[in-house]
């Protein structure tokens, strides 16, 4: 018995021995496959303190990095690294890094972010069939969502934002039933949004701004318990969305609605921040807003809401933003929002207000818009309309008898100036442009960056040349300094005293503008300086005597020595033909010089005709816009008016033509980009859509085929991902709508990645265009 019961005992212990022997096995294997992960993402900062003798399980945790282990098991892993983590090298594989990361079978929380991850994400990520929350954002990660993520049944929260994932959102996301977080902002997703989504009733949070999805939202009412949508930066619309009154965010900014606000929106109780800014809403503004019950931010400025606000209106005393401006707004600002309290924002301009702190309209202008947008004005009575009748008729006889005498004074004053010589003596007015900004200046151009003062870039100060000095450089306009002449004037070639190499335009100008009337363009020309623009030294005016009316004008530009960029292509020229990586750069450069013409001033400058002829190379190979829309030597001065005119805002056409100017020069820039990427100049529009046809069909189809589209000189040393990169872009570029053309912060964006990639994989610390790059970074500078 006594033996029997010792055996027992024995047994007992010895189970438990080798279950202990077991678990500290099961720990082994899972510190070794944190170590192998440690390697996997080339040892960054964060993961610094493991080592062979670290205990995972307990460790002390911290905001970048966390280790939870149950019963000896790992169920959660969170690694953030750095804000600006690279791209991680070229050895990196995706598909090993899961591969060995699904050896921590049992994760229930997994969190990666910002550790410069790329690639397709494997479909064995679906492996981790406990996972329960899933967060790999700001990291490289492109192509489809796998379908197999639809198998993670437990998943409550799906977190890819920051990432360059595309295509349509799937149907297979309905299958995710207990998702409560589903948050893809920042990506290249498009199409429309499933109407599947609309039966995930457990969701809270939905998320999917700064995408390229477009089309109505989808009824969302059935989602009761949604308190976070995001949709900001799409083109959802017309209608506004169908929404569960449980909302805390509601974030519709730039898009494309053009509705009313529906009365169910009074009834957001909850609603603590309404952002429905840069859409075309129109109808009368519910003052009702003001005064929800959790509301303190409401952002509506960009629209065409109309209505009258009163003085005795009443707000929320939480209220801690409010912009209204840029509306159709009448009447008196409620004094509810004039409170002294120093953390409260209150912007109301760009409206017909009766308020003098912020510029306003006139009370016409808002009526005049709100007829523009199919608003209708209360009807009068017609004793009214009869006595604005009769205002009307007195105030058109006195502008007409006005008009009279100035036509007479003008027919005199011709007469007198027939009487001059035919050809008189010209003199040369020295018109100082100023190094700082004058009062107009200021009140038509702001400036957003340190970079655009003078002195920037290594140029001297823009300043005001003598006659003698350009006769001088030029020889006296010798025919042996002659470059050439276009619509714009003629060129030539000068070396100053100080012997640098200019570049001088002449542009003659008709008997009909003084100096003042052009002093306000030379301002702003005397501004534009970029790295990517051939920038302009200087100016000088050459005026008839009896009037002051300008003759010429002579406009000095730094003088670009290595030839234009198509020179530079291959065409049957491989021995002068630039690298897939100066391509790169080259057209990065190009992207960040249409970027400062548009958004480097305001309002911007637009229609710039850009050809791959005027994109001109320095010393360095550095990029620059020989030839953009600059004021004075424009051909379409009227243009040129109306981008920097000092009218205040501008009216709904103008708007729409800028719109329409801006996608000009992003198709333009595409055309650019597509012959780089070919490698030949492309002669006909017919030609421009046959070749981004084939473009579009390689990029579907396999290397081999993307390849063969490729320049023969760079074809064998340009990465297939880098390639394909810029060929969506090309694509998206020479997209026949307008609307649907990417912004030049998503080109921008795009091209930094394609620069990345193949600098990864060439093993370069550098960018493609000379400097340090971080995608992480120039992804935040494109959102912001």
């Amino acid at each position: 018995m006594a033996k029997a019961l010792h055996l027992s005992v024995l047994l007992f212990f010895g189970t438990i021995l080798l279950s202990i022997c077991q678990s500290e096995q099961l720990q082994s294997s899972q510190a070794q496959t944190l170590l192998r992960i440690q390697g996997l993402l080339n040892f960054p900062a964060v993961l610094s303190s493991w080592n062979n003798s670290t205990d995972f399980c307990n460790s002390e945790p911290s905001s970048s990095l966390t280790v939870v282990c149950y019963e000896e098991t790992i169920t959660q892993l969170h690694i953030i690294g750095e804000k600006v983590a690279p791209l991680l090298p070229r050895n990196f594989s995706i598909d090993s890094f899961v591969t060995t990361l699904v050896k921590l079978p049992n994760l229930k929380v997994l969190t990666l972010v910002s550790l410069g991850l790329w690639g397709k994400l494997p479909d064995k990520i679906a492996r981790f069939s406990s996972l329960e929350i899933l967060n790999i954002s700001s990291n490289f990660l492109y192509g489809s969502m796998p379908q197999e993520l639809s198998s993670l049944t437990n998943l409550q929260t799906l977190i890819l934002d920051n990432n360059m994932f595309a295509g349509r959102l799937p149907d297979w996301l309905s299958s995710l039933s207990a998702l409560t977080v589903l948050s893809l902002k920042r990506n290249l997703f498009n199409g429309s949004l499933p109407n599947s989504l609309s039966s995930l009733e457990n969701l809270r949070v939905l998320a999917f701004s700064h995408n390229h999805f477009y089309g109505a939202v989808p009824d969302f009412r059935r989602l009761t318990n949604l308190q976070v949508l995001d949709l900001d930066d799409n083109a959802f619309g017309p209608q506004f969305p169908q929404l569960g009154n449980k909302l805390v965010t509601l974030a519709l900014s730039k898009n494309r609605f053009r509705s009313g606000i529906p009365s169910e929106v009074r009834s957001f109780y909850q609603l603590q921040r309404l952002d429905i800014s840069s859409n075309t809403f129109v109808g009368p503004f519910p003052p009702s807003l003001l005064s929800l019950p959790s509301i303190n931010y409401l952002n509506i400025s960009g629209n065409k809401f109309t209505g009258m606000l009163f003085e005795n209106l009443s707000c929320n005393a939480e209220l801690e933003f409010v912009d209204l401006s840029s509306n159709l707004l009448t009447g008196s600002l409620p004094s509810c929002l004039m409170s002294d309290s120093g953390d409260r924002v209150i912007l109301y301009s760009k409206n017909c207000l009766a308020a003098q702190d912020q510029s306003q309209h006139p009370l016409s202008f808002c009526h005049n818009e709100a007829l523009a947008v199919g608003i209708l004005p209360p009807i009068k009575k017609q004793k009214q309309v009869s006595k604005t009748t009769l205002a009307l008729a007195v105030v058109g006889g006195i502008i007409g008898g006005v008009a009279l005498i100035g036509i007479i004074l003008l027919v005199i004053r011709r007469k007198k100036a027939k009487r001059t010589i035919e050809n008189p003596p010209t003199r040369l007015i020295a018109e100082n442009a100023s190094s700082g900004y004058t009062s107009k200046l200021l009140s038509d151009a702001r400036y957003i960056t340190q970079t655009m003062k003078l002195g920037a870039l290594g140029l001297p100060a823009y300043r005001t040349f003598s006659l003698d000095e350009i006769e001088e450089a030029t020889n006296n306009f010798d025919t042996g300094s002659f470059i050439g002449e276009g619509s714009n004037g003629q060129m030539y070639r000068g070396r100053l005293k100080d012997g640098s190499l200019v570049a001088i335009r002449c542009v003659k100008m008709k008997k009909s503008h003084s100096t003042q009337n052009f002093m306000h363009h030379i301002e702003l020309i005397s501004k534009l300086r970029h790295r990517h623009l051939v920038s302009a030294l200087g100016h000088c005016f050459e005026c008839y005597l009896d009037d002051s009316s300008v003759s010429r004008i002579f406009l000095v530009f730094e003088f670009v020595p290595n030839g234009t960029l198509q020179s530079r292509i291959s065409d049957g020229h491989s021995a002068q033909s630039v690298s897939w990586t100066q391509r790169i750069s080259a057209v990065i450069g190009i992207a960040k010089g249409v970027q400062f013409l548009h958004t480097g001033i305001v309002p911007g400058v637009y229609s710039n005709n850009l050809k791959i002829t005027d994109i001109l190379l320095d010393q360095n190979l550095v990029a620059k816009i020989s030839s953009y829309n600059l004021p004075l030597v424009s051909e379409h001065m009227g243009k040129v008016g109306q981008v920097i005119s000092s009218g205040g805002s501008r009216n709904t056409n103008v708007n729409k033509s800028l719109k329409n100017e801006e996608k000009t020069d992003i198709y333009n820039f595409g055309v650019i980009l597509l012959e780089i990427i070919v490698g030949r100049k492309l002669k006909s529009r017919n030609e421009v859509d046959v070749r981004k046809d084939q473009l579009q069909a390689s990029i579907v189809a396999d290397d081999a085929a993307r390849r063969s589209m490729v320049d023969p000189a760079v074809q064998k040393t340009c990465l297939d991902q880098s390639i394909k990169t810029m060929m969506e872009i090309c694509v998206r570029c020479l997209n026949k709508d307008p609307a649907v053309r990417p912004s030049i912060e998503d080109i921008l964006w795009n091209l930094q990645f394609a620069a990345q990639v193949q600098d990864a994989w060439r093993g370069d610390s550098q960018s493609s265009d000379g400097s340090p790059i971080s995608p992480s970074q120039s992804r935040r500078q494109s959102y912001h």
